[in-house]
């Protein structure tokens, strides 16, 4: 998870048994994008994130050919809790993390 992601979407994902790291969690709360998904792809775990930014990152990556885990995008003003909550539940259970390798998946579905 992204810093700036409401704790209650990382709460509602662990209710139904998601394995989730936060930033903060992992000491990267004050990290740049670039770095922050660097250390999601070490981990090789998908990252979610509200920051438009990100998305910039990961565009540059897919046209650099740069590899990264994956992201995961949700509108804060578009996407309610509940629906990132379900959606990434969904991608969770139905998707191997190769699958989400260099692709941006936006919420919701």
């Amino acid at each position: 998870m992204d810093v700036h992601v409401h704790r209650s979407v990382t709460s509602g994902l662990r209710l139904r048994g998601i394995d989730v790291i936060t930033a903060q969690e992992d000491g990267y709360h004050r990290t740049p994008d670039t770095e922050l998904l660097n250390r999601a792809t070490v981990l090789n775990r998908v990252l979610f994130s509200q920051d438009d930014d990100l998305l910039t990152e990961a565009k540059y990556r897919q046209i650099h050919k740069i590899d990264f885990a994956g992201v995961i995008y949700g509108h804060q003003l578009r996407t309610t809790i509940g629906q990132c909550v379900h959606d990434m539940a969904l991608i969770a259970m139905a998707c191997d993390p190769t699958d989400m390798a260099n692709r941006v998946e936006y919420l919701p579905l």
